[in-house]
């Protein structure tokens, strides 16, 4: 208990918040694939025995379908010396999507894309760069400008067949 009330007061110091890493991986991540429209894509997340996130399967485009996505709510406010997120992961060379939403009932997200390589990366990602989204439209009004998070979620959907799995390791707001 001392070491959790010592790495929060940490983590307040230096203004960081940790969303997920080794030592704070207990939140439940939610699949959502393209099943939800009739697509059969298929994925998973799970922790491993080193504290990482893995989140992989296969993406189809069969049945108009083409994503999978993997969601954990949040309850995170925002002060004005927040202005990015810091993603560790190791991929496997293919492109996915971070995605935010600043109100538990908002059915857009805010959205910014990342390409990964197949060794472990840091990815910062500005929040004013997250821009609104609706089933891979872009909406026509204002970036992320909130002051909170409800909900942080990966996407992968390159409108291809293709297997994928991504190695989150760390995700922080900065």
């Amino acid at each position: 208990m001392k070491w959790l009330l010592i790495l929060s007061f940490l983590m307040c110091l230096n203004g960081e918040i940790i969303i997920f890493d080794k030592d704070n991986n207990t939140q439940r991540w939610y699949v959502v694939n393209d099943t939800v429209m009739g697509g059969i894509s298929s994925s998973s997340i799970k922790i491993d025995t080193n504290g990482k996130a893995v989140f992989s399967g296969e993406v189809s485009t069969e049945n108009n379908g083409g994503f999978a996505m993997t969601r954990m709510p949040t309850n995170i406010n925002l002060n004005k010396q927040h202005s990015k997120i810091v993603v560790r992961v190791k991929g496997d060379g293919k492109q996915y999507q971070l995605r935010l939403k600043s109100n538990e009932s908002q059915r857009y997200s805010y959205v910014q894309v990342f390409r990964t390589n197949t060794q472990e990366q840091e990815i910062i990602l500005p929040l004013i760069g997250f821009y609104p989204a609706f089933r891979g439209r872009k909406l026509n009004f204002g970036n992320f400008s909130a002051n909170q998070i409800k909900e942080v979620a990966i996407l992968i959907g390159n409108k291809k067949d293709e297997d994928f799995s991504l190695e989150i390791i760390k995700i922080a707001i900065q």
